[in-house]
């Protein structure tokens, strides 16, 4: 069972001061009792909120039925979760605080790859192990020899929707609006832009916005006087859906192309008809036949009623790869466990067959989907480069 904790950064802080570390002398790291203490930290709330709360469910229920199985090296795994309500100012100060008053031994997050990025540096100091589920920025595991993830990474997935643009949907001029502000959106929009103009093809207009903005009216203007053939926008839901929208409501009616930012239940609410037929690269789908998906979808929907979405299942992974490294840790500590993370070798996720690469990114296949309202259609798997 997991503990929700909705702190402030301020607060947290003035905890850290008053209580400082909670570890008793003689007492291994992340190791109390019977018990292996470790940490999560997402968005809980805010902006992009169904985005941690899907990622904490899948990992959630994956603990459960770890823990149900017998747990790692004869003990249970306990869950201590964190909301960073979409800051990274809060990602900083709930990653120190689990690290240095809760004591645990890894850390499970973050999903946006700028919060990611943001409390990096801290596990890295405290030499604790932390593995994201799904920030795709390339910089995020390049923090240090302590950071992990289990998702692929911007270059493949910009090659990924570049090679789907040119040779699946046969388009040749593009153009791309991205998140100025967004470590993701910009990385992505940057790997897509070369691996599409690579293939022979052109990027006719180039506009940005900032999260939280909700007028895009004036770039898609501007973008609709060069009369693209598709437009690719590597932003989360929560602006994507306003932006069919508007996009629509201007007549441009060519596709819309993106990345797993877009894979939320909340899509098509904000989007609606607009947002309708428009492809994404994704972790998973829903489409599978593969018996381990099969199972841990019904698992999913039996608990939480809803079926997973691609965050859930990168969450329920993450936490499945950190217990395998724990149970083949050498020693019951953040170092041991760092060692047995990276040597991380076929391991068979529902989201794909995960192998650590020396950078600590593993190597795995991405698929394109397509919406179709409040599901998402299966197009086709690409295979790492």
């Amino acid at each position: 069972m997991s503990h929700i904790k909705l702190l402030s950064a301020v607060a947290l802080s003035a905890l850290l001061l008053l209580v400082g570390c909670g570890k008793k002398e003689g007492e291994a790291v992340g190791v109390v009792g019977d018990e292996i203490l470790v940490g999560e930290f997402g968005s809980m709330t805010g902006n992009e909120a169904t985005f941690g709360i899907s990622t904490h469910q899948g990992i959630e229920l994956a603990i459960e039925e770890i823990n149900a199985a017998g747990g790692v090296k004869g003990k249970k795994i306990k869950l201590i979760s964190l909301d960073d309500q979409g800051k990274p100012e809060e990602a900083v100060t709930a990653a120190t605080k689990l690290i240095t008053q809760d004591n645990v031994i890894a850390l499970l997050g973050e999903v946006a790859s700028s919060r990611s990025l943001a409390a990096a540096p801290i596990a890295q100091q405290y030499k604790i192990p932390m593995l994201s589920p799904s920030s795709t920025n390339q910089k995020v595991t390049e923090v240090g020899d302590y950071i992990f993830r289990v998702c692929f990474i911007d270059p493949f997935q910009g090659t990924v929707m570049a090679k789907f643009a040119h040779d699946h949907l046969n388009v040749k001029k593009v153009a791309v609006i991205y998140d100025v502000k967004s470590d993701y959106s910009v990385g992505l929009a940057k790997f897509f832009k070369e691996t599409f103009t690579g293939l022979g093809g052109e990027i006719i207009a180039e506009q940005t916005y900032s999260g939280n903005d909700i007028d895009f009216k004036a770039q898609l203007t501007s973008i609709k006087t060069v009369k693209p053939e598709a437009i690719f926008i590597p932003g989360y839901y929560t602006e994507v859906g306003l932006l069919a929208r508007q996009a629509r409501g201007l007549g441009i009616e060519v596709p819309l192309l993106g990345g797993d930012g877009w894979d939320s239940s909340k899509l098509y609410e904000i989007g609606q008809e607009a947002i309708m037929g428009g492809y994404f690269s994704n972790h998973y789908t829903t489409d599978s036949d593969d018996p381990r998906v099969r199972q841990f979808m019904e698992a999913f929907k039996n608990k939480y009623t809803v079926f997973p979405d691609g965050l859930a299942a990168m969450g329920y992974d993450a936490a499945k790869v950190l217990a395998d490294a724990i149970e083949r840790s050498e020693s019951l500590t953040p170092e041991g466990i760092r060692n047995a993370l990276a040597t991380t070798k076929g391991f068979a996720g529902v989201t794909g067959v995960i192998t650590m690469d020396e950078n600590r990114n593993p190597t795995k296949s991405a698929v394109v989907v397509q919406v179709a309202g409040t599901t998402n259609k299966y197009v086709t798997t690409i295979q790492p480069l």
